[in-house]
């Protein structure tokens, strides 16, 4: 059976039924309680990180990246709101997607009120892997402009209340994600209710899911 897929968590917990990538931040004390089998993703997250601990940092994460577990780099990216400038946070991330590209693994994204500097950094950095933006509760317009870029999005929990987050699932025809990042919601509800909003049935739906996922990473 096909299972559920919850690209971004932070939530150590795996469950019967659901893959879940456990969304990890970088530190010091990360080498000592870094998973070794559970699917993980690991990153500099823009909250916690500064630029001058950037080149330690990076001999870290390019170690634990490596690792076949870690699936995903990050998450990592912009915040207007929170964290160092975004010309530091611009490095930072920079660094990190130059090492997804030595690696092949795709990057998940965090963007608070950055996405044009995100856009430019792609359009600069030409990125081969696949960028997928986390948690996007935008409008229409922002999925088509960053679709139209490249950009992966995966939606959470806003689904269940937006009805701009179902327009646009409603309209995409690209590849897109599922996930439950710090909510309480768990992820079959949040399965259920895109399932309703694209009139497919649920296992019609983890198998479009899970069939990005393969396309993804494998």
């Amino acid at each position: 059976m096909v299972p559920f897929l919850d690209i971004h968590t932070h939530e150590a917990k795996q469950k019967d039924g659901v893959i879940a990538i456990q969304s990890i931040s970088l530190t010091e004390s990360t080498f000592l309680a870094m998973p070794k089998t559970k699917p993980i993703s690991i990153g500099i997250h823009p909250w916690y990180g500064h630029l001058q601990e950037l080149p330690k940092n990076m001999k870290y994460l390019n170690v634990l990246a490596k690792q076949h577990n870690v699936k995903l780099i990050g998450e990592c990216g912009l915040d207007k709101l929170q964290g160092e400038g975004m010309a530091n946070q611009l490095q930072m991330l920079e660094a990190q997607i130059d090492l997804a590209e030595q690696l092949k693994k795709p990057v998940i994204l965090h963007c608070v009120k950055a996405f044009d500097e995100l856009i430019a950094l792609k359009k600069k950095l030409k990125p081969t892997v696949p960028m997928m933006i986390h948690g996007f509760n935008k409008k229409y317009e922002m999925a088509q402009q960053l679709m139209a870029q490249g950009f992966y999005l995966s939606f959470g929990a806003a689904v269940l209340k937006s009805d701009e987050i179902a327009k646009v699932l409603k309209e995409i025809d690209q590849p897109f994600f599922l996930e439950t990042d710090d909510s309480d919601v768990d992820i079959v509800e949040i399965y259920e209710r895109v399932a309703e909003i694209k009139k497919i049935s649920l296992d019609e739906l983890k198998d479009v899911i899970f069939a990005n996922w393969k396309k993804l990473v494998f």
